[in-house]
């Protein structure tokens, strides 16, 4: 996630150099025919790429507010899995304080959950931050299972039934158990949801499609500029409508493990040094530190 911090002029050159290339290669070629063959340029009034512009710019306007939706989405999901893991706890130690051995087990294991399900969604290795939080047994047994995640809530589900067996947990205690871990797992597919879905790739190729003809438009409008000016005025008066066009494409994907995602590893830190104070651990560990102009 973005921080409040100056973003470097590297990091957005970085986004868009492919892009200029091309913009520079149309505007060369067009000053090339301006200066040799200006005969096989057409007259195209000013009008046509102002229309074309404001065309792309109400595109673009849609494909943020579609990409941000995603984006609030995946950081709403997480500050309910934020919320539900506290309250879990919580319970536990309420619940089932006279099992000392098992509320720490399952505590420990929900921050293993909070990691996993973080790696898990960016493609990444679901043990880093997470093993350490289990037992051999355990890693063994969700290392079998495609859905990591899940299966450590199974876990959860298979402990707090051992509890009411043993009647240790009334009635009610395991309902409101159950409850929380329903909601997690109705967090976990809602964040599932927004990473396996792809946003149509054919909106973006139409995209650039229209931004290159509307470059191309601008390039031959402006042949009455003298010298070098008309590539130096068309590239600058793009550059704005890619950056906003990769901006869209970075949101709209994020578990993507890129500076614009959801911070994940940031809040399962969170997560993990509040269920460790809850749980009385002596090892809590500091805030993840940010990465310059990100926090991950």
């Amino acid at each position: 996630m973005l921080l409040e911090t100056p973003i470097p002029a590297g990091y957005v050159f970085k986004k868009v150099r492919r892009d200029l290339l091309f913009v520079l290669a149309i505007c060369t070629a067009v000053e090339l025919l301006i200066q040799f063959q200006r005969d096989y340029l057409p007259a195209i009034p000013t009008a046509i790429p102002a229309f074309l512009g404001t065309a792309i710019s109400l595109l673009l306007s849609f494909k943020l507010n579609q990409s941000y939706d995603r984006w609030w989405e995946a950081r709403k999901v997480w500050g309910a899995i934020v919320n539900d893991s506290r309250t879990l706890v919580r319970q536990l130690l309420s619940f089932g304080g006279q099992h000392p051995g098992t509320v720490r087990a399952l505590g420990r294991r929900q921050i293993a959950w909070c990691y996993a399900l973080g790696q898990s969604l960016r493609g990444l290795d679901w043990k880093e931050g997470a093993v350490e939080h289990l037992d051999e047994g355990e890693v063994a047994e969700i290392a079998a299972h495609a859905n990591k995640p899940l299966c450590m809530l199974q876990l959860h589900a298979r402990d707090l039934a051992a509890l009411a067996d043993a009647g240790h947990l009334t009635d009610y205690q395991r309902v409101a158990l159950d409850d929380t871990l329903t909601r997690l797992t109705d967090s976990m597919g809602k964040a599932e949801r927004i990473r396996s879905t792809v946003f149509p790739r054919t909106y973006r190729a139409f995209l650039h499609a229209f931004i290159y003809l509307f470059i191309s438009s601008l390039s031959i409008a402006l042949a009455e500029v003298e010298g070098l000016w008309q590539i130096v005025i068309t590239t600058v008066i793009s550059v704005p409508f890619f950056l906003l066009e990769k901006t869209a494409r970075h949101m709209q994907d994020p578990f993507a493990n890129r500076p614009t995602d959801t911070s994940v590893t940031a809040i399962a830190r969170t997560i993990h040094i509040n269920l460790a104070q809850l749980l009385g651990e002596e090892d809590v560990p500091s805030p993840l530190p940010a990465q310059g102009f990100y926090i991950l």
